[in-house]
């Protein structure tokens, strides 16, 4: 049971069950919990032969650290992909691949927010370097609302190496940074297109910006410099999005 980890959240344990039901070994709801908006994990956890069980509120308060609305699930390691699969992707890609690279975001909350974001706009995947980034956890999965179980999540060892490989298989890299030029309203992102989000306050690294084909920046009208990272990457994301509509 050690090597096991706890999921917490309605909508994190209700993703594991619609795509990952195999990882899931043990659910707990909290004793008296009978609404209707379980009545959907419950159905997945039957139909999917998964036991559930009932402990006090308070017992799983102590075993997570957020607010798991009653639901904890004990499910085996959580999958981190490596370069390997982003080739895989790439190839199975049949419209233009659209990848978000987070270049060291470290908060767990960020981290959660920007899978959610990413995949609602369709991502292909979500890049992160493997020293120095937040990865997936507990925390991660609840605020990603089911999307951690669903987008490929990869962490590579070289950033600036992988975004060379991805130009070289003809993907243009387009960064953002406060003082670039180009506002993203003005760059064309309808093409195979790699995304970089830099990190919270520092932004991107020297070396990955050195990687990148285009910077733009978002206009910021207001007093405050920037935005938290995983808004501007909603921004940046479906802007993406509307441009490949077609409605440029």
């Amino acid at each position: 049971m050690s090597q096991l980890e706890k999921i917490y959240g309605v909508h994190a344990v209700q993703a594991l069950l619609q795509h990952h039901s195999k990882r899931v070994k043990q659910i707990w709801l909290s004793e008296g919990r009978s609404e209707p908006r379980l009545q959907a994990l419950l159905t997945l956890a039957a139909e999917n032969r998964v036991a559930v069980g009932q402990a006090e509120r308070r017992e799983l308060d102590t075993w997570v650290e957020g607010v798991h609305q009653g639901v904890v699930a004990e499910v085996s390691p959580s999958q981190v992909w490596g370069e390997a699969m982003l080739e895989e992707l790439l190839e199975r890609s049949e419209t233009p691949p659209l990848i978000l690279v987070l270049d060291g975001v470290t908060d767990p909350h960020n981290l959660g927010a920007c899978l959610r974001t990413a995949d609602a706009a369709g991502a292909t995947a979500v890049v992160i370097p493997k020293d120095k980034s937040a990865t997936l956890t507990a925390v991660v999965r609840k605020v990603a609302c089911g999307a951690a179980e669903v987008i490929p999540l990869v962490a590579v060892t070289n950033l600036a190496r992988t975004l060379e490989k991805l130009q070289q298989r003809g993907l243009w890299v387009v960064g953002t940074a406060g003082e670039a030029e180009q506002e993203i309203y003005q760059q064309d992102l309808t093409g195979p297109l790699v995304m970089i989000m830099g990190a919270e306050g520092r932004g991107m690294r020297r070396l990955t910006r050195d990687h990148c084909d285009f910077l733009v920046k978002l206009p910021m009208a207001g007093s405050v410099s920037s935005l938290n990272v995983s808004v501007a990457t909603g921004v940046c994301l479906f802007e993406a999005v509307r441009q490949r509509q077609g409605k440029r």
